[in-house]
């Protein structure tokens, strides 16, 4: 990622030319949606508030487990952005930088992938927190994590699949492998995902007769001494003896050394043969929030109590982004807000009140607000809670975990769908269907036209290519002079900025008919590391592409500015 640009402190607020105040909000988490729906609904028609996002829908993350669960379908975790969002513009993009001084922040979108520059007056980071599984050697190639609605279908599919494998083989060791589903981290997520698996699990086995409920074994690690450190110790412990009297094993003290295909080595030399390992922990800052030139503490803007990033009058954060003190000398953990979703939605509407204030020259509020509560889903109808001080634990706190999200969830459409979904799961079976979802293939066949341009000077590159047929004009600008070389079977082209540059600088197109082989990037790139022949052909490669005295090539002087 390009580090974005060092910029000046912008007081001033330059009005967009329709004369309304452009506010640009990043990140469509629970503090970006709820943060643009603020601020439209306190300053009208006179600012244009626009949502950056990677995807064009909100993701309601307490849901993830009980879509691996296949409790919900997966479309009823999530709502459109742009039904939530009536009058703020929605722009589907990848974030690649900020300028600051400029006061523009620089997107990534189309089929182009050119960088496109967006104003703004006044900014808010809802950006949230990124994931990275890299602390446990082996966790990011072989768990699978729970952090996307992509993460939630990919497991539900996964288990199904040992389901199916572990009916049919006879292969003891295999079937136990299979037949063994390991969660890291027993927190809320973790606990949560342990009871939803078990539960589908449990209900799916009338349809696999060669398989025992006794062969069946659902694994919790947790590194604490106890499991749900946010709840009182006595819910903590109702929580484990009704997971484990349902056949889950939970085990304290105990963290993740190293992961591999087949096996889960464990911190006290023991280890775990399993297939399935589901990863909860690993949360990290976001790659864009760390590498800009805010302050910064361990990976969270600091802002002061009114949500305005230190030192900037212009720029705002919230939500896990951001580092929020309750208290005007916060000393210790809890003077600051804890990145929970409860949390973020207070923040989103101090952050329109304060926007609006800040635009009208009045005093800026600071945050102030007690939690409410905590509670945790265990599955089978059971849940535990602290609500205004009451601890519940038990069917009834169950019901009010079903009351307070379905009441969390944005828009009346997804309630009731959500409602029925829970209301036929009391009555019917879960759902053990298995919907192939075939991954994009790392290599693939691109056919191309005469004339078709496949890039443009300062596009993004995503892929290599390696010519099988037909012909290409590669030209490349650089010091002043450009540079021109066709390029024809068994020759490639993409690697020059992939492995060097972040933007291209020149251009590819079409000679005549042709067909490449296209290879994604991070495939690309993981291949040309990994292999050190591959990588030395390649640098060998870089060092003398278009030399000044090369066949083929053409150097044209480009005129000096000015």
């Amino acid at each position: 990622m390009r580090r974005p640009a060092v910029g000046g402190h912008g007081k001033g607020v330059a009005m967009a030319s329709d004369g309304k105040t452009r506010i640009v909000v990043l990140g469509g988490g629970f503090a970006g949606v709820h943060a643009a729906r603020a601020l439209r609904r306190r300053l009208g028609a006179d600012a244009e508030v626009t949502l950056i996002n990677a995807t064009n829908h909100f993701v309601f993350q307490p849901f993830l487990p009980e879509v691996a669960g296949g409790l919900i379908n997966a479309s009823d975790a999530v709502s459109p952005l742009r039904a939530l969002l009536p009058g703020v513009r929605v722009r589907v993009a990848e974030v690649h930088g900020v300028d600051f001084e400029a006061k523009t922040v620089t997107v990534v979108q189309g089929m182009k992938r050119r960088p496109i520059p967006e104003p703004y007056d006044h900014l808010a980071i809802a950006l949230g927190l990124g994931a990275d599984l890299s602390g446990v050697p082996g966790m990011a190639d072989h768990a699978y994590p729970i952090k996307s609605l992509a993460d939630a279908h990919r497991l539900r599919n996964r288990v199904i699949t040992c389901l199916e494998h572990a009916d049919v083989t006879q292969d003891r060791e295999l079937k136990r492998r299979l037949l063994n589903f390991v969660v890291i981290g027993a927190g809320f997520s973790g606990i949560e995902v342990a009871g939803e698996l078990r539960e589908l699990i449990d209900g799916a086995l009338r349809y696999y007769p060669r398989i025992d409920r006794a062969e069946v074994g659902v694994h919790v690690l947790e590194f604490a001494p106890r499991i749900l450190n946010e709840l009182p110790e006595s819910l903590a412990s109702y929580a484990q003896a009704r997971l484990e009297a349902r056949g889950v094993s939970i085990r304290c003290g105990v963290a993740a050394k190293s992961l591999h295909a087949r096996r889960l080595r464990l911190s006290n030399g023991e280890t775990i043969e399993s297939e399935t390992v589901v990863a909860t922990i690993g949360a990290a800052p976001h790659a864009l929030v760390a590498a800009l030139p805010l302050p910064n503490d361990r990976g969270r803007i600091r802002v002061d109590r009114s949500l305005r990033v230190e030192g900037r009058d212009d720029v705002w954060a919230l939500g896990d982004a951001a580092l929020i003190p309750l208290k005007d000398a916060p000393r210790d953990r809890a003077d600051w807000a804890p990145p929970t979703a409860q949390f973020a939605v207070r923040e989103a509407r101090l952050l329109g009140d304060n926007v609006a204030a800040a635009l009208a020259g009045a005093p800026l509020k600071p945050f102030a607000y007690a939690s409410k509560g905590s509670m945790a889903s265990l599955g089978g109808r059971r849940a535990v809670a602290t609500v205004f001080g009451l601890r519940l634990s038990g069917f009834a706190a169950w019901l009010l975990w079903k009351a307070f999200y379905l009441s969390f969830l944005p828009g009346v459409a997804t309630r009731v769908r959500v409602l029925v979904n829970w209301l036929l799961a009391a009555v019917l079976p879960r759902n053990a269907v298995q919907i192939d979802q075939s991954a994009a293939r790392a290599a693939r066949t691109v056919h191309f036209n005469a004339g078709d341009q496949v890039f443009e000077p300062g596009m993004i590159s995503r892929a290599f290519y390696v010519i099988l047929t037909g012909a290409f004009e590669l030209t490349i600008e650089e010091n002043r002079a450009r540079r021109t070389l066709r390029l024809g079977p068994g020759e490639h082209f993409g690697e020059r900025v992939i492995l060097g540059e972040g933007e291209r600088t020149g251009s590819v197109r079409v000679l005549e008919d042709s067909t490449v082989l296209r290879i994604e990037r991070e495939d690309f790139e993981r291949f040309a590391q990994g292999f050190a022949p591959l990588r030395d052909y390649f640098d060998r490669h870089l060092a003398t592409r278009l030399p000044e005295d090369a066949p083929g090539a053409e150097a044209v002087a480009l005129r000096s500015a000015g």
